[in-house]
């Protein structure tokens, strides 16, 4: 392991070859991950560049390029997370609030002398505030997510690191990664 001090902090990065490519659209960069996990790495392989609070945080408020940042030990790093990944949270979070508002309205209405068409209609009436503020709450988990994509291609792209275990895979990942339209992607002798 090497170690590499910055101002206010210590990386650490390993010795281990990664491959590294700049995308211009989600769509590139979401069909290179498919196809990076097809072949068999790791999600724990692929690495992106960390939304911009922990971007100022680690690095400061200064103005940054993809670029700039691609071969940077100190870059911090965040987990992929799909289109389909952003969906089932909005589903789930839109429908926790509807299950949770339903049940609080059935438990309040349901008395021993109640009739199926009264629970039904508690569970419509308690259920309905729960739907909006859980699809409030989806539609933000989403427009985080294109946020935090259009904020790295106005930065010059997104970046994707891969860790590659030995010159197969490097020249391997270098092929899927340019085959969907990745920009400047090499590899680099250390991961962090």
């Amino acid at each position: 392991m090497a170690h590499r001090q910055g101002e206010q902090h210590k990386t650490t990065y390993i010795d281990v070859p990664e491959a590294v490519g700049v995308f211009d659209t989600f769509k590139d960069l979401q069909s290179a991950f498919y196809d990076l996990r097809m072949v068999g790495f790791s999600r724990y392989d692929i690495s992106m560049l960390a939304q911009q609070s922990v971007l100022e945080e680690k690095l400061g408020k200064a103005y940054w390029r993809a670029s700039e940042l691609e071969d940077d030990p100190d870059a911090p790093r965040a987990a992929f997370v799909s289109e389909e990944g952003i969906g089932e949270l909005q589903g789930m979070i839109g429908g926790g609030f509807f299950f949770l508002g339903s049940f609080i309205a059935l438990a309040a209405m349901l008395t021993p002398a109640s009739t199926i068409a009264a629970s039904i209609a508690a569970i419509a009436i308690g259920g309905s505030p729960g739907v909006v503020i859980g699809t409030l709450l989806a539609r933000r988990v989403g427009k985080h997510h294109k946020d935090y994509y259009a904020n790295q291609i106005e930065h010059g792209g997104i970046l994707l690191w891969v860790r590659v275990k030995d010159k197969e895979h490097e020249d391997l990942a270098v092929k899927i990664m340019k085959g969907h339209s990745g920009c400047d992607v090499h590899v680099h002798a250390w991961s962090e």
